[in-house]
């Protein structure tokens, strides 16, 4: 009797794990479109001289993609994020530091900063920076110590 139960209720949690699924497969299927010109950026909980605005997903709970900008001369300090982040800029120059050197993504270039990673950013000191960023978890930073 006891295996059934375990048996049914295992069941249960994976029909429902997989109708999640197949709802999140539904809601991925729905065509995006956004432009970084007409998005409305909100402030970003990380501090001054960042805001973003949400394309999908949700930056405070999981996987998420954003429009994110930099302020002119906005220094972010050294840090980490737990879950790698995927960039594109758009516009300015997303500045980026790390043991290895400084690199400076301009518009058109692709940056990828792996989870854990130490590292400094921060936007050109004339233009700032506007980017595409995209995570694979919740977005946060972890001041280096």
């Amino acid at each position: 009797m006891k295996k059934l139960l375990i048996l049914s209720g295992v069941a249960a949690l994976l029909i429902a794990a997989s109708l999640s699924v197949v709802q999140a497969q539904k809601a991925n299927k729905d065509v995006i479109y956004a432009s970084a010109a007409d998005a409305t950026f909100k402030p970003s909980p990380s501090g001054g001289g960042v805001s973003m605005a949400a394309l999908w997903g949700d930056s405070d709970k999981g996987a998420h993609g954003t429009f994110t900008k930099f302020a002119p001369g906005y220094d972010a300090g050294m840090h980490s994020h737990t879950s790698d982040i995927w960039i594109v800029v758009i516009k300015g120059a997303y500045l980026y530091k790390d043991e290895a050197g400084e690199k400076r993504v301009g518009p058109g270039d692709f940056l990828r900063v792996a989870g854990g990673h130490k590292h400094w950013s921060g936007g050109d000191k004339t233009e700032g920076a506007i980017f595409y960023e995209e995570g694979s978890a919740k977005f946060d930073s972890v001041p280096a110590k």
